[in-house]
């Protein structure tokens, strides 16, 4: 068996009363902060947090109102800024499609805070200084490629910067220079192994070892069939750019749940509909708050993505608490004719099966008062041999495992390989077409 490494065993062994000490302390700086933010400075204000001498305990962090995207929206350009202007050497912003984007601001500290964080998140994965770093993830405002890239510096990695997409690219940097350890969405990772036939390459030409996979929620049948398709180690990553980015939590070589940096963040799970606080084990909606940045400091940020906590030491030796796989975000939910259904579900049903490719589009439309389910999938190529009865077969099976993991009848689409669009950055699964139908 691998022995775990560590990149600062003290801490990430910490006992868990050294972890609430520290949190406290964090807790209290980050208050002091967010009081010289214009944001929160009326917010604990009416709450009568005025000095953080107010927090006592870390019960105290109950009191505090959540904070949400909207908010970070309407302090939009630098309601949440703690420092001078003049102390901030780097801005990262969400995208800003759907309006006015986020923004989080870095002091030279919280970046040197951050890439700590992710030079653990990929010691603790088994990857070190021998190893060749092919970051495929988007650089720039977008958190992902960046995040990663220095903490793979710090750790003593080769580093390839390539960013996302252009896969005839990837492939021959990956041949060319030995790439060992990839970052990558799922779905990119799929594609890339649904090229390789194009460029005469098999995984066995490649010396990968392992991914580190993130940006898009999805299954551990899409783990599982990317590992068993490439033959490599996959890890399950989780940040989001409002918390930095990439080295918020991760899987380490045991794979059981993502450790979170408990130095570094407070998590709680609420209920996402009434905002109660849930129990250890119990699924809902993650609540995040910051411990470490001087610039935006975040409190009790509702984050939208769904999980449970687990406490109790790992295998590998870390203390800290771990989150589970992602299930969805609360808001990408969907309500087909009064059921429940994550798409989440879906994916780790089409994963499973062997003659289903590495593609797939889920869509939603309206037939007079109902709600119907479209499940469009690529197969392989070697299904298509004109033998409509097996074709025919597939379609029911697929139909009958989606009918028992969701309870709900879809209508199912086999693709060939490559006839459906292909995102090589965050992929676009879920196509609701209801228009306004869903409240």
């Amino acid at each position: 068996m691998v022995e775990p490494e560590f990149w600062n065993r003290e801490i990430e062994t910490a006992p868990a009363e050294k972890i609430r000490e520290v949190q406290l302390e964090g807790l209290r700086r980050t208050v002091a902060a967010a009081l010289r933010t214009r944001f929160y400075h009326r917010r604990l204000k009416e709450i009568g947090f005025t000095s953080p001498e107010d927090i006592r305990s870390l019960d105290d962090l109950k009191r505090i109102p959540f904070t949400t995207k909207s908010d970070l929206r309407e302090a939009y350009p630098d309601g949440l800024l703690a420092v001078e202007r003049d102390d901030v050497v780097r801005l990262h912003t969400s995208s800003g499609t759907t309006g006015t984007p986020t923004v989080i601001y870095h002091t030279r500290s919280d970046l040197e805070h951050w890439t700590e964080l992710t030079a653990r998140c990929i010691t603790a994965t088994g990857a070190g200084r021998r190893d060749v770093f092919q970051n495929m993830m988007t650089y720039g405002l977008f958190t992902g490629g960046l995040g990663l890239h220095y903490g793979a510096e710090l750790v003593g990695m080769l580093v390839i910067p390539v960013g996302g997409g252009n896969t005839r690219r990837q492939l021959k940097l990956m041949r060319d220079f030995r790439t060992t350890v990839v970052h990558a969405t799922p779905s990119y990772m799929l594609h890339i192994y649904s090229r390789l036939e194009a460029e005469n390459l098999t995984p066995q030409d490649l010396s990968l070892r392992k991914a580190f996979l993130g940006a898009e929620a999805y299954s551990e049948s899409t783990r599982r069939k990317i590992e068993g398709l490439m033959g490599i180690d996959c890890y399950n990553s989780y940040g989001l750019s409002e918390m930095n980015g990439p080295g918020v939590a991760f899987e380490c070589i045991f794979k059981d749940d993502m450790h979170v940096w408990e130095d570094a963040y407070i998590v709680e799970v609420i209920d996402p509909a009434s905002g109660d606080l849930l129990g250890e084990d119990e699924e809902g909606e993650l609540v995040m708050t910051t411990l470490q940045r001087e610039a935006t400091p975040l409190l009790r940020y509702r984050t939208g993505d769904l999980t449970r906590i687990r406490s109790g030491v790992c295998a590998c030796g870390r203390s800290h608490r771990r989150i589970a796989r992602i299930k969805g975000r609360s808001d990408d939910m969907l309500i087909i004719n009064g059921v429940n259904v994550y798409p989440s579900q879906v994916e780790s049903v089409l994963m499973r099966i062997p003659e289903v490719g590495t593609n797939y589009q889920i869509v939603v439309t309206k037939e007079g008062a109902l709600d119907r389910l479209t499940v469009k999938t690529e197969i392989y190529s070697k299904m298509f041999t004109g033998d409509a009865a097996a074709l025919e077969a597939l379609r029911g099976r697929i139909r009958e495992l989606l009918k028992a993991e969701i309870l709900v009848g879809a209508v199912v689409e086999l693709h060939e390989p490559g006839g459906l669009p292909v995102y090589e950055g965050k992929a676009r699964r879920v196509f609701d077409e209801r228009v306004g139908e869903q409240g």
